[in-house]
């Protein structure tokens, strides 16, 4: 007998809970608070829960959530965020995630989302179900004596000025500066209240519990708010009294120039901190090179990070702009049905119909989701017979068209 498979209903909660928590490692028991905060908080409507047919117990999980994902040109497009998948290991190989992910799409698609998105615990699984890595992320640490930067040069140089605040100025302040941050970075998500109360401490989750950070903001020369690190730093010490201590960056906005390379050369320039760990940052971040000497600065994650799945080929097309004029006749292949179909991309216009014309380029979705927010090259999609080309030039033309300036990146773990 197969599982029941089904949207669970509150009574359910904690065993699906117990199954996530399970299906990650993770201790099985389910707190009273864990319970609260979640039920508050999820669309049960949109928690599916695998049911075993003898024991009754969940095995399987699965959650989307409504997202906004910005693309390249400063819109946004709505997306199905896919998260808390899991198959207990004594279900695995019975088609639960399949048949999860297929009433997920398929909803997503009628609901009107154009993409849907995810972050992969593992690499092997979501091509199958026409999701393609979109983005990656990188994360440096710093060996501050190394650097090359005088510790007595840690102000910015430019009027602006960095004031330590604290959570609740952060919290005050951060959502307007993400709000602005978001249309200049293709792959950058929304954060909802939740989000905010929860990095600056005001709610306390399991998952992540909260220690507290510091905040530093930055104010340009008028005064204006443009940029807030958070972070937080261990305390090592030698027997011989000597710092061995690590700041970890938590996030860090920038909307300006000045703003990035203030809140780096600060984080950089502290008393008794021996590296810095940036966090996840953009795999073309300027980190390393705001250096004088970047070899200080080692790389110790690159990495795929957002995988993104077209739902609705011509809205998503159309919501983005292109760095060069072309026209690109596109044969999508879909074996889910969603998306497949032939579709005329006219950079310059900015649109995306569905057409008849002769092919210029054949490719599954998965390898457009890669492409779509301009970090994948379509010439190497063709090396890797991802991508086939029906006229000559035209994958070169596709690089011109989808790639952009600066890489996509999201800076949200979701």
């Amino acid at each position: 007998m197969s599982a029941d498979i089904r949207p669970i209903a509150e009574s359910e909660l904690p065993d699906w809970i117990q199954a996530l928590n399970t299906g990650f490692l993770q201790a099985a028991r389910v707190s009273e608070s864990d319970l609260a905060m979640r039920s508050k908080f999820w669309d049960l409507a949109r928690t599916q829960g695998a049911f075993d047919p003898v024991t009754g117990r969940c095995v399987a999980t699965f959650r989307s959530f409504p997202q906004q994902l910005s693309v390249p040109g400063g819109a946004s497009v709505p997306s199905s965020a896919v998260t808390n998948v899991s198959v207990t290991s004594t279900h695995r190989r019975q088609g639960l995630l399949t048949r999860m992910m297929t009433a997920e799409l398929t909803a997503a698609k009628e609901r009107g989302d154009v993409v849907s998105t995810l972050i992969a615990a593992e690499y092997p699984i979501y091509g199958r179900y026409g999701f393609g890595p979109a983005t990656t992320t990188a994360e440096w640490e710093i060996d501050v004596a190394r650097c090359g930067l005088d510790p007595r040069l840690s102000g910015p140089g430019d009027g602006g000025r960095i004031d330590l605040v604290d959570a609740a100025e952060a919290r005050e302040t951060g959502p307007g500066l993400h709000e602005r941050l978001r249309p200049a970075v293709a792959g950058a998500v929304n954060r909802d209240d939740r989000w905010w109360n929860i990095a600056c401490g005001v709610e306390q989750t399991r998952a992540r519990p909260y220690k507290e950070r510091f905040f530093a903001l930055y104010r340009d020369a008028a005064g204006e708010p443009a940029g807030l690190a958070a972070y937080v730093v261990d305390d090592h010490w030698t027997e011989e009294k000597r710092p061995l201590n690590t700041l970890q960056v938590k996030d860090l906005i920038a909307v300006t120039p000045e703003a990035e390379r203030a809140l780096w050369r600060f984080l950089c320039s502290m008393d008794w901190v021996l590296k810095v760990r940036t966090g996840y940052r953009a795999p073309d971040d300027i980190v390393p090179l705001l250096l004088p000497d970047p070899r200080a600065a080692r790389l110790v994650t690159s990495a795929d990070f957002v995988w993104l799945r077209l739902l609705d080929v011509e809205r998503a097309l159309s919501a983005r702009t292109y760095a060069v004029p072309g026209v690109l006749v596109l044969d999508v292949a879909d074996a889910a049905g969603l998306a497949d179909g032939r579709y005329r991309l006219d950079a310059a216009a900015g649109t995306c119909t569905r057409t008849g014309e002769p092919a210029d380029l054949r490719l599954d979705v998965s390898a457009l989701g890669s492409l779509y927010l301009g970090d994948e090259s379509a010439v190497r999609l063709a090396a890797l017979g991802r991508l086939t080309q029906e006229r000559e030039g035209a994958a070169a033309l596709a690089d011109a068209v989808f790639r952009t300036a600066r890489r996509p990146w999201c800076p949200d773990v979701f």
